[in-house]
């Protein structure tokens, strides 16, 4: 299958991430100002997608990030063995007081017409002290490496971050990988680093180093610093705001070859219409409709991202690859967490029309 470009048959890693590593709080539907304990779920928008390509998907994955030499680094070394994942850190020691730290964010789930509500503490974090040089991506590739993902979180971090992300891209390149990035525009951090006009530089360095786009057409506009859509989308499962930004991009970036996005009506925290799209190779794709019983919504888009990646990257078609995605993402809505709870079963059942009905 040829997605207007090659992918590797063979490799030791099947994907490899960079990205930070996070602790995410979780006092279930109870406000923070009232939050008596949480859960402690380990993530980061790249790991993520390593995590679920490694636990549901059953691919060779690793990630590379900062890590931290203290109890919650080894909390979170650990949850990234238990998803199969690969980790390659660049270790830290902290101070005892100050830091270096792995980055808290705090996110509850909201309920019905409550919205989750989500704040960070990322103060002296390690994964915003990495920079070029950091790691061996000659030896790391060496068993070869079949595609390389990065996002604009991990980018927006510091100056260094996104160095260091065009640093892997172009070793993965010349290693034969696809590359992708997740361009997740958060103005809050570029605000930190220099603004909105920085983030459109330092995006387009790194996407001139890139085969496969994720984002919707906000993460477009504000992240390549396009303009918007002639036609405005009639909702938010209209997708032909996002598909007629494509010739924008493909003139800004004619390497790009695939662009895809999730697409969410948020009727209540807890019930959303959800469907999906890709554009790729100049085609345009879209999975069905599905109304979701949300548990907790966060890591949704890392969910469709693998499951997406994942058909592209085991020769699916590209419709059956966004449905692969589609599904994922939607099953992960169930879980408590931001990282996959599904089998590759249950992916490929919903993907294919499956229900809800009892499996005996």
């Amino acid at each position: 299958m040829s997605y207007g470009f090659d992918i590797r048959k063979d490799g030791a890693l099947d994907f490899m991430s960079i990205g930070g590593l996070v602790c995410r709080l979780d006092p279930g539907i109870i406000p923070f100002r009232k939050a008596t304990e949480c859960l402690i779920h380990v993530s980061g928008g790249e790991f993520n997608v390593s995590a679920n390509l490694s636990d549901c998907f059953k691919l060779k994955t690793a990630v590379a990030s900062a890590m931290v030499d203290y109890p919650l680094g080894d909390l979170v070394a650990e949850r990234v063995r238990a998803m199969g994942v690969h980790g390659h850190f660049k270790h830290f020691k902290h101070d005892g007081v100050a830091g270096p730290n792995i980055a808290t964010v705090y996110s509850d789930r909201g309920q019905g017409c409550r919205a989750p509500v989500v704040f960070y503490n990322r103060a002296n974090e390690a994964a915003g002290m990495l920079k070029p040089g950091d790691f061996d991506w000659k030896s790391i590739f060496a068993g070869g490496v079949r595609w390389f993902h990065s996002g604009g979180i991990f980018a927006a971090l510091s100056p260094t971050t996104a160095e260091v992300v065009i640093e892997g891209m172009q070793a993965a390149k010349a290693a034969g990988a696809v590359v992708s990035f997740d361009l997740n525009y958060r103005a809050k951090l570029w605000n930190v680093v220099g603004g909105h006009d920085k983030a459109v530089a330092v995006i387009d360095r790194i996407v001139k180093n890139v085969d496969v786009l994720v984002g919707n057409e906000e993460d477009l506009q504000m992240g390549l610093g396009i303009p918007g859509p002639e036609v405005a989308a009639k909702s938010k499962l209209d997708p032909s705001a996002f598909f007629g930004m494509m010739d924008s991009v493909r003139k800004k970036h004619p390497q790009v070859k695939v662009v895809a996005t999730t697409l969410r009506e948020v009727h209540s925290t807890n019930r959303h219409s959800w469907s999906a799209v890709a554009w790729i190779n100049g085609v345009t794709h879209q999975a069905p409709t599905m109304e979701l019983d949300v548990y907790d919504r966060v890591g949704g888009g890392d969910g469709f991202a693998a499951g997406f990646i994942y058909g592209l990257l085991t020769g699916h078609s590209e419709d059956e690859a966004v449905k692969l995605g589609w599904a994922h993402g939607a099953l992960l809505t169930t879980f408590p967490g931001d990282t996959t709870m599904a089998t590759l079963d249950q992916v490929k059942a919903l993907a294919q029309g499956g229900s809800a009905r009892i499996q005996r």
